[in-house]
């Protein structure tokens, strides 16, 4: 075999499974959720709600918390609000006993074991039908469980993720990024919700069934892997969008990128722990939905490697190649030069979302790295 026909079959393997992430996979969901999509029983729906805030150093953020959530529309005797603080070493705690005659509860946890611990512990303490979890620094509309509770009269619907929108008053290039980014996960989760299931909540908002809830290994990404446990129970995760609240993006890239390895590594562990779901066979289509939208993104920047690598050997070859190759390395080009200026605190519009692509990337292959060498992370650190 030459070497131009082992670069040539390299690009166009990774030309195709680029184009199958970014652009097949999408089209695929928006034509199953528009000729085949699966209904939703909604119905006046009142059930008693407990919603848990877990929070871990969040005095900045938690009074402007609790009275966004005792503000929500919903009938005050059908609502309890815990508090999980996770070892909290700051005034948190005390923010939480001071609204105690306003009936927040506060559970801080013996041991500090991380968020997802910190969740399945209220959960045991949680008396309502319906768990809503949520973060210190998400504000919610005042309708969100009026807009969430109605999935639930649907026996078939075990967990219902409401609607994020990212806000960033300093109009940051990672902020930017990020809401780029976010739109076109917003895209996939609506398609996905109606032509199947989620496979991942936003943390921030979403509501599962207490009589569905399994208490999760403390290393989960737990908004992740719930989607994933209804399943297992022959259930789904459907998606909101009338559910608002919103929460501030972070503004600086090392923070963006130590957020994402986090994130990522936490759901590569989730992958191999339930890799036996991504068989169609037994998951039917939530497979398909898993490993285009999860295991195929993780890996684009190997794709993006071997296009780059490819491209670069068939610049001399032919016209379309090189003009490719130019491109690729313009990009990453503008994506570092955007990282400079950062650093010399300059912002520019144009630059937010290859910057933010990079990044994102940059962060997958961390975050891999860290999940092959076998490192964990129970235990979480709030970036604000």
């Amino acid at each position: 075999m030459s070497t131009k026909f082992a670069a040539e079959i390299l690009f166009w393997l990774s030309a195709a499974a680029l184009s199958y992430t970014y652009i097949g996979y999408p089209v695929l969901i928006a034509l199953i959720a528009t000729l085949h999509p699966r209904k939703i029983r909604r119905a006046h729906h009142e059930p008693s709600v407990t919603i848990i805030i877990a929070a871990y150093n969040e005095e900045r953020a938690l009074a402007t918390k609790l009275e966004n959530t005792l503000a929500l529309d919903y009938p005050r005797d059908l609502i309890e609000i815990i508090v999980a603080s996770d070892c909290s070493s700051d005034g948190t705690d005390a923010i939480a006993r001071s609204f105690a005659n306003r009936g927040i509860k506060l559970h801080r946890q013996p041991e500090r074991l991380g968020k997802t611990a910190a969740q399945n512990a209220a959960v045991e303490r949680a008396r309502g039908a319906i768990i809503v979890f949520s973060d210190a620094t998400s504000l919610y509309q005042p309708d969100v469980l009026r807009k969430m509770m109605p999935n639930f009269a649907d026996a078939s619907v075990g967990c219902v993720a409401g609607r994020l929108i990212y806000v960033d008053p300093s109009d940051s290039r990672v902020g930017r990024g990020a809401k780029s980014y976010w739109g076109y996960e917003t895209f996939l989760k609506r398609q996905e919700s109606r032509a199947f299931s989620l496979i991942g909540a936003s943390g921030c908002l979403y509501a599962v069934r207490r009589s569905a809830y399994v208490p999760l290994y403390n290393e989960a990404c737990s908004d992740f892997i719930i989607a994933t446990k209804m399943i297992e129970q022959g259930l789904r995760t459907i998606y909101e969008a009338d559910a608002v609240c919103t929460e501030e993006t972070n503004q600086r890239h090392d923070n963006e990128l130590k957020m994402r390895v986090r994130i990522i590594a936490q759901t590569f562990t989730d992958l191999w722990r339930h890799r036996s779901i991504m068989n169609p066979l037994r998951s039917g289509f939530y497979a398909v939905e898993l490993f285009s939208h999860k295991v195929m993104r993780y890996f684009v920047p190997f794709f993006l490697l071997a296009l780059f690598v490819s491209s670069t050997a068939l610049s001399s070859v032919a016209l379309p190649y090189r003009i490719l190759f130019l491109a690729q390395s313009g990009g990453y080009l503008c994506a570092a030069f955007a990282w400079l200026l950062e650093n010399f605190g300059v912002r520019s519009r144009v630059l937010a979302l290859p910057h933010y692509f990079v990044l994102a990337n940059v962060a997958s292959v961390i975050a891999l790295f860290k999940f092959l060498r076998g490192e964990k992370y129970a235990r979480w650190e709030p970036i604000r």
